[in-house]
């Protein structure tokens, strides 16, 4: 038997709540799978009703979610409280949103869940009470080896239906990019992609598009020597490996629709070059996973939007997208076989 699905808090002061209450009203409707949301009861309460909600709210263990899940939105409650209010951040909240995190992944260390999704956090909020990562992919790898002493090597990738692309050096100012973009970075980022999108997607021998860091992919080096340095003996490290890997590519046509059908995933070589086509063609949907841990995580492809926090404005499909997929890719991995390429993309 498959678990319930594990969702995140989040930033409490956003948009988390929200769209969480929102797709627990459509679980009937779009026969979303059972999950249950580890969080402060109380403020979960709070947010319904000014929201104008009627979700009832059950309390439970884990093992109680699945039962509860068709009449009430099950919590797990963390006994910490997160009480900001909607679109005003409180440092006095992030305690439960980092709590809830290291919940969810014990849970699933456990077998008591089968996957985790975690609903957008603000790290600028996490960084005053000692959230030291640069982001959720960085802090699931280490709570899974603090819990188990395994190393994982996580990869950010963002999927959709459209576009699927991976991001090599993730949240960095980009005067730094340059420096830390290593051979040995891309030829690692590569290999978990190729290995994951095989396990988990199905994909029998995974395409992966490789974008160049300059314009234009450095124009032999006339646009600087990145590319052919860095870059080019990378991917030739992939092919090598047995990775049907190309590149480098100019970036700015890499993503039209024609191109897209050549590759299974792009890899770019900063966040912007990667997040901003994705964002552009799947905003509402795409979906944000962590490739390279022993267990699926995924989570929405946006912010804490602070600015429709609490107004009822919150699109929910990005939040539900990624509790489809979460499912999808768990289901496949508890039955030892991959999601089948056509459910994938």
């Amino acid at each position: 038997m498959v678990q319930p699905l594990a969702l995140t808090l989040g930033e409490p002061a956003g948009i988390g709540a929200d769209i969480t209450l929102a797709a627990w009203q459509r679980r009937k409707e779009l026969e979303l799978p059972p999950f249950y949301l580890i969080a402060d009861a109380r403020g979960l309460e709070r947010r319904a009703r000014h929201l104008g909600l009627d979700v009832p709210i059950a309390v439970v263990t884990p093992g109680q979610a699945e039962a509860k899940f068709p009449h009430a939105l099950p919590v797990c409650d963390l006994g910490l409280p997160a009480g900001a209010e909607p679109g005003v951040p409180d440092a006095d909240s992030a305690p439960a949103a980092i709590a809830s995190i290291d919940r969810a992944v014990a849970d699933v260390a456990d077998g008591k869940a089968c996957a985790v999704v975690t609903n957008p956090i603000a790290k600028s909020v996490l960084y005053k009470s000692g959230f030291a990562e640069p982001g959720h992919t960085e802090y699931l790898a280490k709570r899974w080896f603090e819990l188990t002493g395994d190393p994982a090597w996580p990869v950010m990738m963002l999927w959709s239906p459209e576009v699927a692309v991976v991001p090599v050096t993730i949240h960095m100012p980009f005067k730094d990019v340059p420096e830390r973009l290593t051979r040995d970075l891309i030829f690692e980022t590569g290999r978990v992609v190729a290995h994951d999108l095989t396990k988990r997607f199905g994909i029998a021998r995974p395409r992966l598009a490789v974008a160049g860091l300059n314009p234009h992919a450095g124009e032999d080096g006339t646009l600087g020597k990145e590319d052919g340095l860095v870059v080019k003996p990378a991917i030739e490290r992939l092919v090598a490996d047995g990775i049907d890997a190309f590149g480098p590519l100019a970036a700015d046509s890499m993503f039209h629709e024609a191109a897209r059908k050549t590759y299974d995933a792009a890899l770019c070589m900063y966040h912007d070059q990667a997040l901003i086509p994705i964002k552009t063609l799947a905003f509402d949907h795409a979906v944000n996973i962590t490739l390279g841990l022993p267990f699926v995580r995924t989570s929405p492809d946006h912010g804490t939007a602070f600015d429709i926090a609490g107004t009822g404005k919150a699109n929910p499909s990005s939040l539900i997208a990624a509790i489809r997929l979460a499912a999808r890719l768990a289901r496949a991995e508890a039955d030892n076989r991959p999601m089948p390429a056509a459910a994938a993309r």
